[in-house]
Parts: C-alpha cells; sequence; structure tokens
C-alpha cells in the first residue's frame, strides 16, 4: 500500500451521511473512491458534487450476486483495492418493540441484520482476495448501540446487527492480521443530520446531546477523520480494535 501512488477506496453506503463525509476526506488525500449503494440518483448526485477522483456503483450489499458483480468491476475499472469501509445502513427499518406482533418482527429483525451484519461479512469476503498484503484496510461501521442497547426502546435489532459486527471484526482481525491486513471497527456515537437521526424529534436529540460529556453531537466528519485514520500506514499497527467516536457518552469498553 505504501509505495502506490493513489490507492482505491470502496466505501458501501457513501452517497450520504458518513459514508459521503469518508469519501470528501479521501478524494482531498488525491485517493480514488468508488462509493456504493442502492440509490443510483444519489450516488450520481454526490459523485458528480465530490469530482473525478469519486465513482459510483449501484448494489445491494445484502445480494450476493450484485456484490461480486460490483467487486469484479470495480477491479476491472481501477485495478484493485485498497481499502474496504463498510458502512451500509437504513433508517427505513420499523423499531422492534416487546409488543410488536411476532411476524413483524422478524422481518424487522432480517432487515437490520442482513444490511448491517450480512451485507459487510459478504462484502468483507468479496474484497478480501484482492487487498494487498501488507496494506488492506477493512474498517466497519458499528455503533454505540453495540454496547448500550440502543438510545430508546425498539432497538434490539440494530443493537444485536452492531454487536455481531464487532465479533466479525474482531474473528476477521485474527484471520488476516497475519497477511498484513488490519481490520478495525468504529463506534459512533449520537451523530446529527444523517439519515439515521435527521428525523428524530429535538427532546431525543437535546437528551443524548445532554449526555455526551463533550457538549455537542458529533458529525459525519468527526467519523470520517477515525476513517481516515484507520486507513492510513500510521495505523498499520492497530488491528481488532474498536474506536469509540462518541465524545465521552461511552468510554471503558
Amino acid at each position: 500500500m505504501d509505495t502506490k501512488p493513489e490507492r482505491t477506496i470502496v466505501i458501501t453506503g457513501g452517497g450520504r451521511g458518513i459514508g459521503r463525509a469518508a469519501a470528501v476526506a479521501f478524494a482531498q488525500r488525491q485517493e480514488q473512491v468508488v462509493i456504493i449503494g442502492r440509490n443510483e440518483r444519489r450516488l450520481r448526485e454526490t459523485a458528480a458534487a465530490l469530482g473525478p477522483r469519486v465513482t459510483w456503483q449501484q448494489a445491494d450489499v445484502t445480494q450476493r450476486e450484485q456484490i461480486q458483480a460490483v467487486v469484479t468491476t470495480i477491479i476491472a475499472q481501477q485495478g484493485g483495492i485498497d481499502v474496504l469501509v463498510n458502512n451500509a445502513g437504513t433508517s427505513a427499518i420499523p423499531a422492534i418493540k416487546t409488543d410488536l406482533p411476532i411476524e413483524e418482527a422478524e422481518h424487522s429483525w432480517d432487515a437490520e441484520i442482513n444490511i448491517h451484519l450480512k451485507g459487510s461479512f459478504l462484502m468483507a469476503m468479496a474484497v478480501a482476495p484482492h487487498l494487498p498484503r501488507p496494506g488492506g484496510r477493512i474498517i466497519n461501521i458499528s455503533s454505540i448501540a453495540a454496547f448500550t442497547g440502543g438510545s430508546s426502546a425498539g432497538g434490539v435489532a440494530y443493537a444485536a446487527a452492531k454487536a455481531g459486527l464487532i465479533g466479525m471484526t474482531y474473528g476477521l482481525a485474527r484471520e488476516l492480521s497475519p497477511q498484513g491486513i488490519t481490520v478495525n471497527a468504529i463506534a459512533p456515537g449520537f451523530i446529527a443530520e444523517t439519515g439515521f437521526t435527521g428525523a428524530w424529534p429535538q427532546e431525543r436529540v437535546q437528551r443524548l446531546i445532554a449526555q455526551t460529556p463533550v457538549g455537542r453531537a458529533g458529525s459525519a466528519e468527526d467519523i470520517a477523520a477515525a476513517i481516515v485514520y484507520l486507513a492510513s500506514p500510521e495505523a498499520a499497527f492497530v488491528t481488532g480494535e474498536v474506536l469509540h467516536v462518541n465524545g465521552g457518552a461511552l468510554f471503558g469498553h
């Protein structure tokens, strides 16, 4: 990785929020960025706004055939992949509460696990064979919810998926680190104005900010800075780590 004039960074869920902020940060560092998502219009608009170093591929990360096709295309176009950022997620899944009919609960559970955990697993499996050895990077975006269970009732499936993502990070780090590929996770706290939190009631937002020692919500750029660090040569000795970026809302884990 260190001798290559520029790297190829693949970011799932790259059309908005944390993924978009990470694409901006890498493009500003003269990296080649490929953003992946399901919404073609959003991907086109994001890539156009961010300039020629950012391209896009449409894919649903829960669908193995689509992932395989997209990875094959990226390898053909870019000549390789250096960094994978597993960031894809959605805010459209209904909350699971104990009074929810079990059929609806099962549907929401499957959707959360598929997009957050299965999608990240499939992307890692598809990309790992192409990562440089040494120098490859896999960065998984988990959540503070993996440790707290979420900020309100109904987050059981999301918390479980994000906790599973941390376990996956540990397992991949154990397997890939001897080959020179680092695998780490980031656990954001409350991040304002993303697809997940943009419609939250102000009462909930203010409550979360009040529980954050630094006294403000996080930004997508805060998480992007952590992603850039874990993808850097300076982080070559960091693997199997969960980096908390939450303003002090949770520490000691």
